[in-house]
């Protein structure tokens, strides 16, 4: 009988390994708005990160001229973002997808989509000049980027429009093409919100900072739970590989809703690690990131 037990218990340990190995998360993190913070390649090489964003398209839509902003990173302009062409080929080599983030901070951006056939405009641009497409002069060079972001915080209309044209554009590609959302954590999300529905999105980093009404505040991760639960019990799932805690690398990353990493682990992470489509957690930034070393302290706990 006690040997029974013994076999028992030890089934059931590695059952808890193997559970907990399937539902390992992993980390996400924008690069690319501070040209004080490592390479790309460095970057990818760290092997902390699963997904890097370039971050941003800042200008595209409503007829304007699309705009590349990697800080001071390269000048798009003068063809110098071509040299990361090497870089993404790097990262995609160890593993690391790298998508290309579209929107921004609107203080500083100016995006738009005004119709359905705007959209169809720009997904055929995204195609040709960052994807499987071609064109003559592609601003990150010959790379074939992973995936399109959508980091959206201004106007609310003809973004699922966006996810389905570049969706359709990508169907007959030889390479999958993902898309992503980083939607405010307020359910829903007044600018994404449409676009979620359609349940393209493969990965949503939902930002759970600068939103005093469902971030982490003082000690108290209760509102954080509370929309998270709604959020991974919500979203249309048809297509959604998995969902991420976005959260700020440092207190200085973000007016509100860091997190301290022994905090996370012994707290948070138990409680949002219970859903089904839990993936991970998002960071904003690589810079702040070097600073705190917070995904090296976080990765091993995901």
């Amino acid at each position: 009988m006690e040997s029974s037990k013994i076999r028992a218990a030890s089934i059931a340990f590695l059952l808890a390994l193997l559970w907990s190995g399937a539902t390992a998360g992993s980390i996400s993190v924008y690069w690319g708005q501070n040209s004080n913070e490592a390479t790309l390649a460095e970057t990818c090489s760290s092997g902390n990160f699963a997904f890097v964003m370039l971050s941003f398209l800042i200008t595209f839509g409503n007829g304007q001229t699309p705009v590349l902003n990697l800080a001071g990173h390269c000048d798009p302009p003068s063809g110098t973002c071509k040299s990361l062409s090497a870089d993404i080929n790097s990262c995609q080599s160890s593993g690391v997808k790298v998508f290309l983030s579209l929107g921004g901070d609107p203080s500083y951006a100016s995006y738009s989509i005004a119709s359905t056939d705007d959209a169809q405009n720009v997904a055929t641009y995204l195609w040709n000049n960052y994807l499987g497409g071609q064109s003559d002069n592609r601003p990150l060079g010959d790379a074939v980027l992973d995936g399109i972001d959508f980091d959206i915080e201004a106007t609310t209309e003809h973004w699922d429009d966006l996810a389905r044209a570049v969706s359709a554009l990508t169907t007959s590609s030889s390479k999958k093409v993902y898309l992503s959302a980083a939607p405010q954590c307020p359910y829903p999300d007044s600018h994404l919100g449409t676009a979620l529905q359609t349940g393209l999105f493969d990965y949503v980093w939902i930002q759970f900072y600068n939103n005093p009404t469902c971030q982490y505040a003082d000690g108290d991760a209760s509102n954080l739970v509370n929309f998270w639960n709604q959020w991974t019990t919500s979203v249309a799932t048809a297509q959604t590989q998995g969902i991420f805690l976005g959260l700020p690398a440092s207190s200085e990353a973000a007016g509100g809703g860091f997190i301290p990493t022994d905090t996370l682990i012994s707290n948070v992470l138990p409680q949002i690690k219970t859903s089904s489509n839990y993936a991970g957690v998002m960071l904003w930034s690589k810079y702040y990131d070097e600073k705190t070393q917070y995904s090296s302290a976080i990765k091993a706990s995901l």
